[in-house]
């Protein structure tokens, strides 16, 4: 890949990193048949490509043992917390910042691609600078929810509720703006 950032193949691959050889065989298998190329319903070169390339060194032992070590390296390093100094007062405030993107990137992908309107966890986390470990509560909360859904294919998308939801959630926000003008004025 061109990507400067390092490419996560257990995520390209949809499988744990303690994922047996015949696990991440089988996935490999139906995550090429979908993302070929030659698949008008749901090829995609790129992605297949990708896949490819996770699949090339997850399959082979000695590969997936030099990957590994880095792959844990990056892993920890990506739970490191924020120093203190840097660390907001309110992590509540942080935490609803992030569910509200969320669902504001599903809300946009929704309204602008309606007949594909799913994002996958690993996009989310690039979209939001965020590692996808860090996502997972949010993710999950907003599923408990209702305000998303995932697909077949795991991919996330934006409910009823969570348009509700989210477009409350922004009248409350433009108020709160509003009041905070109006008292800096006086």
């Amino acid at each position: 890949m061109t990507n400067d950032k390092p490419v996560d193949y257990y995520e390209v691959l949809q499988v744990s990193a303690n994922a047996e050889p015949e696990t991440i065989q089988r996935v490999f298998r139906m995550l090429a048949l979908r993302y070929h190329p030659d698949n008008k319903d749901t090829g995609n070169e790129e992605r297949f490509r990708e896949i490819q390339e996770a699949y090339s060194v997850l399959n082979d032992p000695e590969k997936r043992a030099r990957y590994d070590v880095g792959y844990e390296e990056k892993r920890n390093d990506r739970w490191r917390l924020v120093s203190a100094g840097t660390q907001a007062d309110n992590d509540f405030e942080i935490e609803q910042m992030v569910r509200l993107t969320m669902l504001e990137a599903l809300y946009t992908k929704r309204r602008v691609e309606p007949r594909t309107p799913t994002i996958y966890s690993t996009e989310l986390a690039q979209l939001l600078g965020h590692p996808r470990e860090h996502l997972e509560f949010p993710i999950w909360y907003l599923v408990q929810r209702k305000y998303l859904t995932r697909d077949d294919q795991a991919g996330l998308m934006i409910t009823a509720d969570g348009v509700d939801y989210l477009e409350q959630s922004y009248k409350g926000i433009l108020r709160q703006k509003r009041l905070q003008a109006s008292t800096e004025q006086v």
